[in-house]
């Protein structure tokens, strides 16, 4: 099962619940998608932690957060800001009114910068203020709304029904950067698969990944670029080890042969 808008049908993911909730079979899909957006369709593990993240910030610096340079409190601001955006993207897709997620790439940037000054409780007050708005925004659209098209910040063309994914991918990969005892293993499967899903595409129109194979746990492996020269790299290991290489978040889980690499990236 993956969270993605090409699965169809009402059987699963976040079009499932869209669709299901525009013909009236739901009373309310709010619950589903939020759900899948904050908690990975049924992983309670992931908003505990990253809020525990939030509580220890404090002191001067905030604590490490990983390989990204940046500081908790630059991360608990990030995901603030985040459904910031999205929120913008909810309001595109119901007035039909373009309002893109950030002004510039700058302007994000300068927004993180900033909202990492911030005291603690002011960093916390801003992640759930800006929740609580974006479950407002998904609560009171329009079911035209779902499948109205907007943009991401990379500048794809989307149904609004990809908010939730959106969402869901940054509070579970965040929760690993908080470095408080969040882990890819503790993933659903469906969010591993979509995440995977999400990387390999985003390389394959970037064309990057050339001659790189990767092997996800027990299932088939996939070639990056299939038919374009020769596999010169191959990573497998856990389905998590390999989805947190593929996310640019370290070797821990995979085993590599042939010629060294590092992950591409990917957003």
């Amino acid at each position: 099962m993956r969270l993605r808008l090409e699965d169809g049908g009402n059987g699963g993911g976040v079009e499932g619940i869209v669709q299901a909730g525009a013909a009236g079979d739901l009373g309310d899909p709010l619950d589903d998608i939020v759900g899948a957006a904050v908690n990975g369709v049924g992983g309670a593990e992931c908003p505990s932690q990253f809020e525990a993240g939030i509580v220890e910030v404090h002191g001067d610096d905030g604590g490490a957060a990983d390989d990204l340079g940046w500081t908790r409190r630059h991360l608990v601001a990030h995901v603030g800001y985040n459904a910031a955006a999205l929120c913008r993207l909810m309001d595109w897709a119901s007035s039909g009114t373009e309002t893109p997620m950030y002004a510039s790439s700058e302007h994000r940037g300068r927004e993180i910068q900033e909202g990492a000054t911030s005291p603690a409780a002011a960093l916390r007050n801003l992640f759930d203020h800006t929740v609580a708005r974006l479950d407002e925004k998904w609560r009171h659209a329009p079911s035209a709304a779902w499948s109205a098209q907007v943009r991401t910040a990379q500048g794809r063309e989307v149904p609004a029904a990809e908010t939730a994914w959106m969402r869901a991918r940054e509070v579970w990969i965040h929760t690993v950067d908080l470095d408080n005892g969040g882990r890819f293993g503790a993933f659903p499967e469906v969010v591993l698969d979509t995440l995977l899903t999400d990387i390999v595409g985003m390389w394959r129109r970037k064309d990057q990944g050339r001659g790189l194979t990767i092997v996800p746990g027990n299932e088939a492996p996939i070639e990056i670029h299939p038919g374009v020269g020769p596999a010169t790299t191959v990573v497998s290991g856990t389905k998590a080890g390999v989805v947190r290489w593929c996310a640019g978040r370290g070797k821990l889980g995979v085993t590599m042969t042939g010629t060294p690499a590092t992950a591409p990236t990917w957003l």
